[in-house]
């Protein structure tokens, strides 16, 4: 796991790659790689390179050139099936220096140029230059678990980073908040496309390679995951994809075990991170390495779950306990290591779990990417059945009586039983946009129209904030509802949480791997009969039978929590002072981009009962962004504790 950067300068242009700026490129990304440092200038070709020792600790460093001197490698993350890759290349007479995979993805590029990504499995973002035909490539992992941005400018200058800081750092843009990213970002907890927040930064598509030569560019996508059930699959047994899948998730977990420092595991209790305990423990001599996180508040604390777990496989167990004053202090500095918006309060609990879990280990495992392959989240179900029910509803009651219903039910917010019915057939038309992007987005599109100044919706007319979701839609082959919903989720929602495990873990200087996400696993998963993810009531089906008799009834029956942080709870009573100071703030509301009443409005609604937890999550932490990377203020200057400032508008709670 390391940090990578670089520079491309077409021949036109008439310069070459200043090193200050490469290295302020690189060093910006030290968190990422504190075990080493590597740099190459080439005339107008530079590459940068921060590297985490985990596989070949004392050789590896980067970047490195091929005996020929014809291509050169920066490269992060991990290729799973290098062994194998190794063994074969050596036996075809291919001499090795090292034992890293490093150098098996150079030899391959080698052997296959441009379709040597094909052959990687696992978890990467990789830059090759190669001198003979003057290209660089960049090739990002399937699934994206690996982060790779770029900026392509007019005059076809190239720079790229493992985060968006070190393209800052280079100035490469200027940082400028991204008009056409806003809308995706406040209905989809973050952008959900290729676009960042930043104007001119982008993130190449998992499962994409971006060429570059002579500042011209070219972005083609190399893999793709099918929802369209397999005929031969339809007709096994249960038993038999069960046994199937089982072998298929223990091989991915042995895989992942690949390394040459200690290893552990995040286990929160749920049963993505139980199967992958149980199954680990009869791989690794001695206990594993457990690392649990919650918060004292009951509703947010799932400890005794991981406990049992921790129990039945006697693990070396490490628990953390993230109080209120914790969990804000470090939300500055922890916005300054994502580049952009926390997504979600949860992206805090995993910073301070992977903190604790540095002092032990530098690699762990996660069960990341279960719920999108296997149909984890309820939001599947319920969608489901809100469109048959739906359909038939508007099929027999008149137009007139059905908006009056939904009239008297509300909007989604509400408190108690009108709150829950606003989400449901009665007060929504049986579309997926309303039964599914407008019902899980956290400013749909009549909210956000609400909340957006005149200016800004001048600004954004014909953005369509699901833009992302309804391309992936469109370009998926799944023949159902559920599978179109799992592959949407795959290529937009999985991208957000994906970064928040990678910034995040990286930001403590450790490596975290996903299991679920091993892409023959995820194809083969992708293939099987949907009664195999839902089933009824049931999700994630066959993975709860091919743990049936190895973790406790508890794990298996348990009702999926995510991961509770109770931020609504706190912005209500001590906490509210936040508000204040970073939603209601004459400062935050002088940007212009909201109406002050509407945001007033969603406080004194929190305050006073309503939901507005996401929404104002939301609103927070877009304002501490502006300050850090906006602004230019320092993470660290940021307090969190003091008293907010008296309010520009009507005290919460008024009339």
């Amino acid at each position: 796991m390391c940090g990578i950067c670089g520079i491309a300068i077409p021949d036109r242009a008439h310069r070459t790659v200043d090193q200050p700026t490469l290295i302020r490129m690189r060093d910006s990304m030290v968190h990422r790689g504190p075990d080493g440092a590597g740099a190459l200038i080439d005339g107008t070709i530079g590459l940068g390179h921060r590297r985490l020792s985990i596989v070949d600790v004392a050789h590896g460093a980067q970047p490195m050139t091929t005996d020929n001197g014809r291509s050169t490698i920066v490269y992060n993350g991990e290729v799973f099936n290098h062994p194998q890759l190794m063994s074969e290349l050596r036996a075809a007479g291919v001499p090795y220096h090292t034992h890293c995979d490093t150098e098996t993805v150079l030899h391959l590029y080698e052997k296959h140029g441009r379709e040597f990504v094909r052959h990687c499995r696992g978890m990467f973002a990789i830059a090759i230059w190669d001198r003979a035909d003057r290209t660089l490539t960049l090739a990002r992992d399937r699934f994206g678990v690996k982060p790779l941005y770029y900026v392509h400018a007019a005059d076809g200058t190239l720079h790229f980073a493992s985060e968006i800081k070190a393209l800052l750092a280079a100035g490469a843009v200027s940082p400028t908040l991204s008009m056409r990213a806003l809308p995706d970002f406040l209905a989809n907890h973050a952008p959900s496309g290729t676009e960042t927040l930043f104007a001119g930064v982008y993130r190449l598509p998992a499962g994409h390679t971006l060429v570059w030569r002579d500042g011209a560019i070219e972005i083609e996508k190399y893999w793709d995951l099918s929802f369209t059930p397999d005929a031969a699959l339809a007709r096994a047994s249960d038993a038999d994809l069960v046994a199937e899948y089982s072998t298929r998730f223990e091989e991915a977990v042995r895989l992942r075990l690949m390394a040459d420092v200690p290893l552990g595991m995040f286990l929160s209790g749920g049963i993505d991170s139980a199967a992958i305990t149980a199954v680990m423990s009869h791989m690794v001599d001695g206990p594993i390495k457990t690392f649990s996180v919650a918060f004292a508040e009951r509703e947010a604390n799932e400890l005794q779950y991981a406990r049992l777990v921790a129990t039945r496989y006697r693990t070396d167990h490490h628990e953390i306990v993230v109080s209120p004053e914790q969990f804000w202090d470090a939300l500055p500095t922890l916005i300054w290591h994502e580049d952009e918006p926390l997504a979600h309060p949860s992206s805090v609990a995993l910073n301070f779990v992977s903190r604790l879990a540095g002092e032990h280990v530098k690699v762990v495992l996660t069960g990341e990417g279960s719920d999108e392959t296997l149909a984890g989240y309820n939001r599947y179900r319920v969608t489901m059945a809100n469109m048959a029910l739906g359909g038939a509803w508007e099929s027999v009651v008149p137009r007139p009586l059905r908006a009056s219903l939904a009239r008297a039910i509300g909007e989604p917010g509400a408190a108690g039983v009108r709150g829950k019915l606003a989400r449901t057939f009665l007060a929504r038309p049986a579309n997926l946009d309303a039964m599914y992007f407008d019902n899980f987005a956290v400013f749909a599109p009549g909210r956000l129209s609400s909340l957006l100044s005149a200016s800004t919706r001048a600004q954004v007319a014909g953005i369509d904030p699901y833009a992302a979701y309804h391309d992936a839609i469109d370009s998926s082959d799944a023949p159902t509802l559920l599978g179109k919903l799992l592959y949407a989720d795959t290529r937009t929602y999985l991208q957000e949480l994906l970064m928040k495990q990678d910034q995040m873990s990286m930001a403590a200087s450790i490596e975290s791997r996903v299991p679920f996400l091993d892409h023959p696993l995820a194809e083969f998963t992708g293939r099987m009969p949907e009664r195999m993810k839902l089933r009824g009531m049931t999700t994630k089906w066959v993975l709860r039978q091919a743990m049936k008799d190895r973790l406790p009834a508890e794990i298996l029956s348990r009702k999926k929590m995510g991961f509770p942080v109770p931020i609504g709870t706190w912005l209500r009573g001590p906490w509210r002072h936040l508000l204040n100071e970073f939603v209601l703030s004459e400062r935050a509301l002088r940007r212009g981009y909201f109406e002050p009443e509407a945001v007033r409005r969603l406080v004194v609604g929190h305050v006073g009962g309503e939901n507005h937890t996401e929404r104002l999550w939301a609103l927070l932490t877009f304002e501490l962004w502006q300050r850090i990377f906006i602004d230019g203020e320092d993470p660290a200057s940021i307090r969190m504790r003091e008293a907010g400032h008296a309010m520009p508008l009507a005290p919460v709670g008024s009339a």
